[in-house]
């Protein structure tokens, strides 16, 4: 019986989905970090002849997205957990007011699942019976642990795997030769990125080379136009 359930933990392990949370706030994190900072550092170097603007702009951008980041990770999955707490508030005053209602939608959803009539609504009050909010938040508002709204997690996740990704290009602006930089900054930005494609790919049981193609070309496309900004301002510092 034990090496059943072992079985089953196994097999659930397997899936991938219960990562999607942490795991979507982190690539965007980390894409947005490498980026962002890669971006700015490509245009700053291209308009102009001495590092420390360089770093300087990189530094500054690299501080103030890793912040922006997580804020704005942070209010927009508060939102969503106001919506979710203000929808099983109202979910538990349904129940309160109107039981048979709920347990006729309740019984509906089974049956739209598959379910016989007879066995849909045998199936509803038993789990009414056993947690009637539980049931209704799950399968009527689709809400579950998986999931559910985090919004702590999510701007940890994001300002952290932004500030590593920024760092990246960053050491890139303080340790690699001036000439030519915005060439070096645009191979390793695209080799990070590549990288990070990959192992969120891996990690979340997707195709690697999908992912590799798609961060490629829009990581391209972004840190090109940035470079023809900067060529086109050419502002020398000095």
């Amino acid at each position: 019986m034990t090496e059943k359930i072992n079985d089953l933990d196994n097999y659930l392990d397997n899936h991938y989905i219960h990562r999607s949370n942490w795991l979507r706030a982190a690539v965007l994190g980390a894409n947005d970090g490498i980026l962002s900072t890669a971006s700015i550092a490509i245009g700053v170097a291209a308009a102009s002849d001495m590092r420390e603007p360089v770093i300087l702009a990189t530094l500054a951008g690299l501080v103030a997205g890793a912040l922006s980041m997580a804020a704005g990770e942070y209010v927009s999955v508060s939102s969503q957990t106001d919506v979710e707490k203000a929808d099983i508030e109202r979910e538990k005053i349904e129940l309160k007011e109107m039981p048979k209602l709920e347990l006729q939608r309740l019984a509906e959803i089974y049956e739209k699942r598959g379910l016989k009539k007879d066995t849909a609504l045998t199936v509803a009050k038993e789990l009414t019976e056993h947690d009637a909010l539980g049931a209704h938040i799950r399968d009527e508002l689709g809400i579950n642990e998986i999931s559910q709204a985090k919004p702590m997690q999510a701007a940890f996740a994001s300002g952290a795997a932004f500030t590593v990704g920024g760092l990246l290009p960053f050491l890139v602006t303080l340790f690699l030769p001036l000439k030519s930089m915005e060439y070096s900054l645009y191979g390793f930005a695209l080799f990070f990125l590549i990288i990070l494609g990959a192992l969120a790919a891996r990690t979340g049981g997707s195709s690697i080379a999908k992912a590799i193609i798609r961060i490629t070309f829009w990581g391209t496309i972004a840190m090109g136009l940035t470079a023809l900004v900067g060529y086109f301002f050419n502002v020398n510092v000095g």
